[in-house]
């Protein structure tokens, strides 16, 4: 792999290929996607490169007592060869990257191959191809949010526990002095706290940029402005915290520090500037002078760093890795911009190239990017390389082909799993049905098995899914648990020979639908029926068969009006049970399917700021597209769910499965027009007859409601979801039909 390395002594920059590291326990190896360059501390360090000897001693002089101290214990001689050897070696550069786990070590359960992180530390979140990140310098990376701004974790890390040492408060007004890349984030940060903000640099285009990223006011510290931007916002007492992200060896900032403090004011210094204090300027104020020490507590800490040990979190809030997960997680949900601060994007392989530009001051930056191979084309202008998500093909060997056979009534069935859903959506129309027999359902809990047999009439209850599993006597088994389970014990269910019905979604990551296939290969039962009942709602049949059959390609908008989810709901567990879309979008996805009679072949996903709205656009065989727009932020009152079907001079109009109605070209006899004649009593999406059509399959043995092939297809489509919101270009799903 190829990584880039700097010979302290010479200088020399070089991009050189040098051995994969090994995935080590406690850790992850992870794929670079894009890595930040420091252009404050990188920088620094570039240019102390270049300098002579005496240069290097003048601008260290900590190293310089270290030196000393080894001459004074081992000798001349021995100091020489062993700083020469140490300024003779390449050293490596990089600290904040954002990547793609490409391997789990030993201990690590919170991520899997193939999920986006972001990642910390000046030992291994190198500017390299791959890095050995151990667990708490890395942080999963939100739905939607692009790598590109992911790779910014550590800085704003940085930035945040820079803010955090100054504690803020709600209406406090606060100067940032400094307003590179640290400095634009502390801004953005404090206004996000409620906090007004004054910034001074003597760049008018650093200060412009912060202006629009929430500063109230910014200036060159040596002019008047930013004295009277702070008297008017303080009424001349000063402000509350002063955040030094400065450089170079000037003692202007800690002196403006004093002068524009109040009294008892907070000055906290985040960047590495000289400070001189004036004595009696912070004596006679009394001023609070903090540092703050990068990332978050754990920083240098190897027991945390190294060894995966994490603080409690009731004694210690905001570590180093809570800090990068809240830093993404405010990036996820627009409440910190970072698009703003990336001056220029520049391949990996140009690096050194880079860095000369920057250093040599040919090329003024902010933020710069390195953009590695698999990612060229992302957000600049070029056709973005479709990423693609595996259709895996449906094998059956036929050695189990016994859940095919007729069952006699009745059909028996077994729950896993009682709550809302199974509860107010499924048992009720299953225990009013004749032919079916509730024989047993499987909670975790006894109570909750004990409330669902007295309610429904199960014959039995437990706690025990391997005793229901090996029971001859159950010929079906519905999944109805949180989405976490769902592959799983539908992979169980299939090997034990039980006819499965579970609720969607199937799978939440490609992994667990292979495995679900490979169960079903294994076993040669195929009985499989995913929880997507819309395609069997009444009315939008019967809309469906008025339309008739279609010569062209179609286009069809769906429009889901979710609502956001109340405080709590499992819903926002995404980093056990998927994103909401994961959850519940396989829905409109079969629907559009099977409304347009093809799976789709590509996905492309984008989402607005904080991802709270979705925009899906499938795309199909014949040319048809459907829309899914899945948003959060409508009105409660308007209807949850309407579709548009527009092909061949027709349109199919649903509205809330309570109204449909069908359009037809112009004729003749004029416009002609259907419409349902009669309002359902209740919305029926379909569930009685879903659940009718599954239990007829069962009994006689004749093929599932929905052919595998179309379910496993639809999962797929879902999961492409995450892939192209995080890839910013659609995805092709391979091998779909």
């Amino acid at each position: 792999m190829k990584q880039v390395v700097q010979n302290y002594k010479s200088g020399e920059l070089a991009v050189l290929d040098v051995p994969v590291p090994g995935c080590k326990p406690g850790g992850v190896l992870v794929r670079t996607a894009y890595s930040l360059i420091s252009t404050g501390t990188e920088l620094m360090k570039v240019s102390e490169a270049g300098m002579s000897m005496l240069g290097k001693a003048r601008s260290r002089p900590d190293q310089v007592a270290k030196v000393m101290q080894s001459v004074a214990t081992n000798g001349v001689p021995a100091t020489y060869r062993k700083v020469m050897g140490k300024l003779d070696s390449y050293t490596p550069l990089g600290y904040s990257l954002c990547g793609v786990v490409e391997q789990v070590g030993t201990g690590i359960d919170d991520v899997k191959v193939g999920d986006l992180v972001a990642c910390a530390g000046n030992e291994h979140a190198l500017h390299a191809e791959l890095n050995w990140v151990p667990k708490n310098l890395y942080a999963r990376v939100p739905d939607g949010l692009a790598p590109r701004h992911a790779a910014f974790g550590t800085v704003g890390s940085i930035a945040m526990q820079g803010v955090r040492r100054g504690e803020p408060q709600l209406g406090d007004v606060a100067l940032v002095i400094g307003l590179g890349l640290i400095g634009q984030l502390v801004v953005q940060l404090l206004a996000a706290s409620g906090v007004r903000v004054v910034g001074a640099d003597p760049d008018p285009v650093r200060c412009e940029l912060a202006e629009r990223l929430g500063a109230a006011a910014c200036g060159d510290p040596a002019s008047a402005a930013v004295e009277a931007a702070v008297a008017e916002l303080t009424g001349g007492h000063g402000v509350d915290q002063v955040y030094l992200a400065a450089g170079g060896g000037t003692n202007q900032p800690v002196e403006l520090a004093a002068r524009l403090s109040r009294d008892r004011g907070r000055v906290v210094d985040i960047g590495k500037c000289r400070l001189d204090l004036p004595w009696n300027a912070y004596y006679e104020k009394e001023l609070d002078v903090r540092f703050s020490r990068s990332y978050g507590p754990g920083r240098y800490d190897p027991e945390y760093e190294l060894d995966g040990r994490d603080y409690p979190i009731g004694y210690v809030r905001w570590t180093e890795r809570r800090n990068l997960a809240c830093f993404l997680d405010l990036v996820a949900r627009g409440r910190v911009d970072v698009e703003p601060l990336v001056s220029h994007v520049a391949d990996f392989d140009d690096a050194v190239e880079t860095y000369r530009r920057l250093k040599d001051g040919e090329l003024k930056a902010v933020a710069v990017l390195f953009r590695y191979p698999e990612h060229v084309g992302e957000g600049e202008g070029a056709e973005a390389e479709a990423p693609a998500v595996a259709v895996p093909a449906v094998r059956r060997d036929g050695t189990a082909s016994a859940p095919a056979r007729p069952v006699r009534a009745p059909v028996r069935l077994a729950f896993v799993g009682a709550g809302n859903y199974a509860t107010s959506m499924l048992l009720p129309h299953l225990a009013q049905r004749d032919g079916v027999a509730l024989a047993t359902v499987v909670t975790t809990t006894a109570l909750s098995a004990a409330n669902a047999k007295r309610k429904f009439g199960f014959a039995g209850a437990t706690t025990d899914l391997d005793a229901v599993l090996g029971d001859p006597s159950v010929d079906a088994v519905f999944v109805v648990t949180r989405h976490s389970s769902h592959a799983e014990l539908t992979r169980k269910a299939l090997l034990a020979g039980k006819a499965v019905f579970v609720e969607k979604p199937l799978a939440l990551t490609e992994d667990e639908l292979a495995g679900v296939l490979a169960a079903v290969e294994e076993s040669g039962n195929d009985r499989l029926q995913v929880g997507f009942n819309r395609r069997f709602a009444p009315l939008l049949r019967e809309a469906k068969e008025r339309f008739g059959a279609r010569t062209g390609p179609a286009s069809l908008r769906y429009l889901v009006n979710a609502g956001r989810l109340q405080h709590g709901s499992w819903y926002l567990r995404q980093g056990t049970e998927g994103s909401r879309f994961a959850g519940e979008g396989g829905h409109f996805i079969d629907t559009a399917s099977w409304l347009l009679g093809a799976d789709p072949v590509s996905v492309y996903a984008v989402a607005t700021s904080g991802n709270e709205d979705l925009q899906v656009v499938l795309r199909y065989p014949d040319g048809s597209t459907a829309t899914i727009s899945y948003v959060t932020t409508g009105a409660p009152g308007f209807p949850k769910e309407t579709l548009d079907l527009v092909a061949d001079g027709k349109v199919l109009r649903l509205d809330d499965f309570v109204r449909a109605s069908v359009y037809f070209e112009q004729s003749t006899a004029g416009r002609r027009r259907w419409v349902s004649s009669r309002l359902p009593k209740a919305r029926d999406k379909g569930q009685n007859a879903e659940l009718a059509a599954f239990v007829k399959a069962v009994r006689t043995g004749g093929p599932m409601p929905v052919p595998l092939e179309s379910l496993v297809a639809t999962t797929a489509a879902t999961l492409a979801v995450r892939a192209g919101l995080a890839g910013g270009a659609p995805v092709t799903l391979a091998g779909a039909r």
